[in-house]
């Protein structure tokens, strides 16, 4: 199965001022998925998606390819993510290449490893399914069998539909949110569907010790620690 890996970093972000280049211990925060995600042996190619020629450079440094720029268009705040893969596959498709899947990788999720990426495809090849996403499991506090909506009346109702609650937390099923470290989607899925998950969505569940989604610099800093905490 022939793998386009992308690594989306536009510039200008906020939450982060230059967060993608940012030295995090000393390497740049882009280096810690693009170090994995080149030792891979499902990915046929790894690229960079961004606006920025600074990011383009360290991409290229470190030995990613960044073969166009991303246009203006579709580097803005509320760009939707399928419309940068998109884009990337018609560039390549325009030159004759083409891929059975894409794996999606993105930095602010720095924590990734390489066994953990390599069983994530493994998973999604052998599935079958249209699409794959790493996850976390959902604290029995916050399960949808136990969170509420309001109904039109301003009352509380169980935001699964349900009528009565579940009483007991050993009787709760299981629940998951995404945690953005991998995305795996097929071609046909997103070119046809214009989707990210299709009909059929696998999961691989990530360690919580390594989990973190860099937003903010309260994030940042919790990176920090992660850091310093594993050296110890």
């Amino acid at each position: 199965m022939r793998i386009l890996g992308i690594i989306p970093a536009r510039g200008g972000s906020k939450g982060v001022p230059g967060k993608n280049i940012k030295l995090l211990n000393g390497k740049p925060l882009f280096q810690f998925t693009s170090e994995i995600a080149l030792k891979s042996k499902y990915l046929t190619d790894l690229i960079l998606s961004s606006d920025d020629n600074q990011i383009i450079s360290v991409a290229e440094s470190l030995g990613v390819k960044a073969p166009f720029i991303r246009p203006t268009a579709l580097a803005e705040d509320q760009t939707p993510t399928i419309d940068v893969i998109i884009h990337a596959l018609e560039w390549y498709e325009n030159q004759g290449i083409f891929f059975d899947a894409v794996c999606l990788l993105q930095v602010t999720s720095p924590f990734r490893t390489l066994v953990f990426l390599d069983k994530a495809i493994e998973k999604f090849i052998a599935s079958g399914c249209d699409s794959l996403v790493s996850v976390q499991k959902v604290p029995h506090e916050y399960n949808p069998h136990w969170t509420f909506e309001v109904n039109p009346e301003g009352n509380l109702k169980i935001a699964t539909g349900e009528e009565k609650i579940i009483s007991r937390r050993q009787d709760l099923p299981e629940a998951y949110h995404r945690d953005g470290s991998i995305y795996i989607m097929k071609t046909e899925v997103l070119l046809k569907q214009h989707s990210l998950y299709g009909r059929s969505t696998s999961f691989i569940e990530s360690t919580p010790e390594l989990y973190i989604n860099i937003d903010t610099l309260a994030d940042w800093e919790k990176a920090e620690l992660m850091i310093k905490n594993n050296q110890k």
